[in-house]
């Protein structure tokens, strides 16, 4: 499936396990994202997000939102909305 860059992760949060991420691009709940650098490799559907500790429904281009993440990703890992 075609992938669109639409960010990079900024920050991982080990409890809970949270990346954050400075868009580039927009994000709704409900989208499927791939996360991807040298030892990352993570796909998963947007559940909820936040900016700024509060939930929202989408992130525009230069927010910087939390969405929880399965496994452990690292800043710089570039995030790509699978569309």
């Amino acid at each position: 499936m075609p992938e669109e860059e639409i960010g990079k992760v900024s920050a991982f949060f080990a409890q809970p396990v949270v990346a954050g991420i400075d868009l580039t691009s927009t994000l709704k709940a409900g989208d499927t994202i791939h996360i991807k650098g040298h030892t990352t490799d993570v796909e998963l559907t947007v559940e909820s997000m936040q900016i700024d500790n509060v939930d929202v429904n989408q992130g525009n281009t230069g927010d910087s939102i939390g969405v929880k993440v399965p496994d452990r990703v690292r800043p710089g890992d570039h995030v790509y909305k699978i569309t």
